[in-house]
């Protein structure tokens, strides 16, 4: 070996040492997902499934199958039925249970993965996002490989577990607590009148809304006067009800919301389990993506670095319009819920009203998410609507000045 062999061999060697310095993490896969509102949806096979459609939810244990299309075929063998509890006041549902599973996301295989299959039409997810839903993916999709959350180019990227884990440039961290295959971590907030206190929360990626808080122990976070009551969705135990405000303001570490919009649970939503533990409420996908983060539960870290949507106005539904896309021939957009004395229930609209048009634009050229920001946009112009009730047509306004 002459001499310039071996300085080429030693500037290789020093080269290999110096990236594995600075990027020490095992990059295994990286998928693409889509996004309806805050949720993250993937496309997986459950022991080579047809293609199934699942929002990822971290604040459920296990993969759970909502609804089966006529084209949709998976195989599973169950084990047993099994009883279900979740949010909404009312009892908890009969599940049937499925053990032994393979997930399996792009070329990433999660192996002997518990699913369970709730009644067929039991949620309509598909109808409420507008888009295929077969179910939810939970926890279990975080315990094989360390999993970033790249919200700002709509990615996930899933690392070998290591102790030595060191994640992207500009990424902060904080511990998380596991309990019982939920993910905790504390943030800080300001409370009216008060000063800064922790609070432990539960990261949920499939919660569209920014935080909720319980309301029933001693300890609860305050509500402030100023609130607005509706419908925060559909949980596995019923509707989902409670109050809509603003809290002074919310941090993760040293990054902090001002005036954000939360949710306090009323009382008939909220599960016994809920109420007995030391949970104060939950984060949610509105505030989850305004991160880029990176779950490693095998190091109990939670990563997370700022991105484009920090700094984004938060919004609720001044409107008090909830909608679905009906499964018709002609697919419309019909609304499924009022509010109790929001601006859609002055208006006159009623439930089954059907929507052509939003501000002289036609629905049909508009996705949910587009639709529903028309009704959280606050605005000093009423927003107009063109009403199909029952094959006549007529128009409506809304008052879109926001209550909080």
């Amino acid at each position: 070996m002459n001499f310039k062999t071996k300085i080429l061999m030693w500037f290789i060697v020093c080269l290999l040492l110096s990236i594995q310095t600075i990027f020490p993490q095992k990059l295994v896969a990286s998928y693409s997902f889509q996004m309806s509102g805050s949720f993250i949806i993937l496309q997986a096979k459950i022991n080579n499934s047809s293609p199934l459609y699942f929002i990822l939810d971290s604040g459920v244990k296990n993969a759970i199958i909502t609804e089966l299309g006529v084209n949709d075929e998976v195989l599973l063998n169950y084990k047993a039925t099994k009883t279900l509890q979740g949010l909404g006041g009312n009892d908890p549902i009969t599940t049937l249970l499925s053990d032994s599973n393979t997930i399996q996301i792009g070329k990433i295989k999660l192996f002997n993965k518990d699913v369970f299959v709730l009644p067929n039409g039991f949620f309509n997810l598909s109808q409420e996002l507008g888009t295929k839903i077969n179910g939810i993916i939970g926890y279990d999709f975080f315990t094989d490989y360390i999993v970033q959350i790249d919200y700002t180019n709509k990615r996930l990227k899933f690392y070998r577990n290591q102790l030595d884990f060191k994640p992207p440039k500009g990424y902060q961290s904080i511990k998380m607590n596991i309990e019982s295959q939920k993910m905790f971590i504390y943030l800080n907030i300001l409370e009216t009148d008060s000063a800064h206190r922790k609070i432990k929360m539960l990261i949920d990626t499939g919660a569209e809304l920014t935080a909720w808080f319980q309301t029933i122990s001693n300890k609860s976070v305050k509500m402030p006067e100023k609130s607005v009551h509706g419908r925060i969705g559909e949980g596995l135990s019923g509707e989902i009800t409670g109050i809509f405000a603003r809290v002074p303001q919310l941090c993760i570490a040293n990054f902090c919301f001002f005036q954000p919009i939360v949710v306090f649970l009323d009382s008939s939503s909220m599960t016994p389990a809920l109420i007995k533990s030391d949970r104060d409420g939950t984060i949610g996908g509105q505030l989850l993506k305004r991160f880029n983060i990176i779950i490693d539960t095998h190091n109990k870290n939670f990563y997370f670095k700022p991105n484009y949507n920090f700094k984004k106005p938060f919004r609720y539904n001044i409107a008090g319009i909830e909608i679905n896309q009906t499964n018709s021939i002609i697919p419309e957009i019909e609304i499924t819920n009022i509010w109790n004395g929001s601006p859609a229930q002055t208006s006159g609209l009623e439930e089954g009203d059907i929507i052509k048009e939003l501000n002289n634009i036609k629905v049909h050229s508009l996705n949910l998410t587009e639709i529903r920001d028309y009704f959280e946009k606050p605005s000093k112009k009423p927003l107009l609507l063109l009403i199909d009730r029952k094959g006549k047509h007529f128009k409506a306004k809304i008052n879109m000045n926001p209550k909080i």
